[in-house]
């Protein structure tokens, strides 16, 4: 055991400033870094993500942005190593697959909502912003195509804020499948399960809260019960910036036949569809996409704070 530990810490590198909130009891907050690599194309990419750290910064919380850099997990990115991560090639999408290889070939990775996880609940960060969960793609029955990011969420103790899953995918098949692997579906502030771009997909989640202290209780609740895995905390995107669902799905649509034709699938998937839905929406999704990070870090911020609040006591 205590050689496992020492492997570990010299495989994963905790920034100083994470190790020292989360030593102290202090609130932090974890970020993806697919988003950086795959999400957005540069400058957004960078500027999203350093929007975003100031973002739970100033709610007096600790943002750490996980990444696999040189072979070594990190949490909690310095500005340059942001930098770097946004204009690098040859980043792998990482998930839990796919820890081995990136870090024994000492290669680069970014860390999707199923890779952030891990690296959260090993370094004992109990809260993670992203911005829609992955999930049962549409025509799974063929492709058997489902996010390892569900999986994840069955057995990792740690609350994921997104604004729902992305809308690319089979929301309904998405809810049964949680619901199958007993995890908690938490809509703030609403009844409706937000649909990514949209605040409504016509599906609900399992409660609905409406305070962050509530959503709080349920996390600490749940893992006093020692009942294993995550919950997601879905929050909808503000109105201003929303797209309706009804305009939202034609657009899918083309892109989904686009990338069938192109032959685009796996992992290239969603990173090909968001880029088709963005020309397609003449960059509107682009900025709903970053308008919905910033809420849904303004959110998780003030979820950590409760929770650690609730912790100390």
């Amino acid at each position: 055991m205590l050689e496992g530990r020492r492997n570990l810490n010299e495989m994963m590198q905790i920034k100083d400033e994470v190790k020292d909130a989360l030593e102290s009891g202090r609130p932090v907050v974890a970020l993806e870094s697919t988003i950086i690599a795959h999400g957005m194309p540069y400058p957004e990419n960078v500027e999203t993500a350093l929007a975003v750290e100031d973002i739970i910064r100033k709610a007096g919380v600790v943002p750490a942005t996980v990444a696999i850099l040189g072979g070594v997990l990190k949490v909690g990115l310095s500005r340059e190593e942001i930098e770097y991560l946004s204009k690098a090639k040859n980043v792998t999408k990482v998930s839990r697959r796919d820890f081995p290889f990136v870090i024994a070939r000492g290669s680069d990775g970014a860390t999707t909502v199923s890779g952030t996880m891990i690296a959260a609940d090993l370094a004992g960060i109990r809260v993670f912003v992203t911005g829609g969960v992955g999930g049962v793609h549409r025509n799974a029955e063929k492709s058997f195509d489902i996010s390892a990011d569900l999986t994840e969420l069955s057995r990792t103790g740690v609350a994921v804020v997104s604004a729902g899953v992305k809308s690319i995918l089979d929301i309904g098949l998405t809810l049964e499948y949680l619901e199958t692997e007993g995890v908690p579906v938490v809509t703030f502030g609403t009844e409706d399960f937000p649909a990514f771009y949209s605040r409504e997909s016509g599906f609900k989640g399992s409660c609905k809260v409406s305070e962050f202290d509530q959503a709080a209780a349920m996390m600490k609740a749940k893992w006093d019960l020692g009942l294993s895995g995550g919950m997601i905390i879905a929050c909808p995107v503000p109105e201003q910036y929303e797209i309706p669902v009804e305009d939202m799905e034609g657009t899918i649509e083309k892109a989904l036949k686009s990338a069938e034709m192109e032959g685009i699938s796996g992992k290239e998937l969603t990173p090909y569809l968001l880029s088709k839905i963005k020309d397609l929406t003449g960059g509107k999704s682009l900025e709903t996409n970053r308008q919905l990070v910033f809420e849904n870090a303004r959110i998780g911020a003030k979820i950590a704070s409760a929770y650690a609040q609730m912790e100390r006591r």
